[in-house]
């Protein structure tokens, strides 16, 4: 395996309002090793957005998808959201001290990582997965 597709999402109803997250981690060849889908509580979207790329991090910290492998392997995240994706690359200052805090805790998982990650904006309608996963979570907790 030599790339590993992260589609993240994270969503709120009312900004800020209940919140959840949902994560599709797959192989290079569409074989999917994990969706993650869970209510993060009262939040906004932007928070919501790095949760999903933290539970993402974390599931490949602790998983044996990148266990064994080499440095050389990509991690491709693909989010819809313009503004996590523009401050994780550093295109963006990160100017409120929450998101700040988010994005220090995704840079310390990114160094337990093995792996080169990238993070990359898609249109919503690419990442329907990860939004039907959103809002199963939020759904389910009518």
């Amino acid at each position: 395996m030599d790339s590993i597709l992260i589609n993240t999402d994270g969503g709120a109803r009312g900004n800020p309002g209940p919140s959840a997250i949902g994560v599709v981690i797959k192989t290079e060849n569409g074989q999917v090793l994990a969706e993650l889908s869970r209510n993060i509580g009262q939040t906004t979207n932007n928070v919501a957005e790095y949760a999903a790329v933290i539970e993402a991090l974390k599931w490949l910290k602790s998983d044996k998808a990148t266990k064994g492998q080499s440095d050389q392997i990509e991690i491709h995240f693909f989010l819809d959201s313009t503004l996590v994706v523009n401050q994780l690359n550093g295109l963006f200052k990160v100017k409120e001290a929450h998101l700040r805090e988010l994005m220090f805790q995704v840079r310390r998982l990114e160094q337990e990582v093995k792996g080169n990650i990238s993070y990359a904006y898609i249109p919503r309608e690419k990442n329907q997965r990860a939004d039907y996963l959103v809002n199963k979570a939020l759904d389910s907790r009518d």
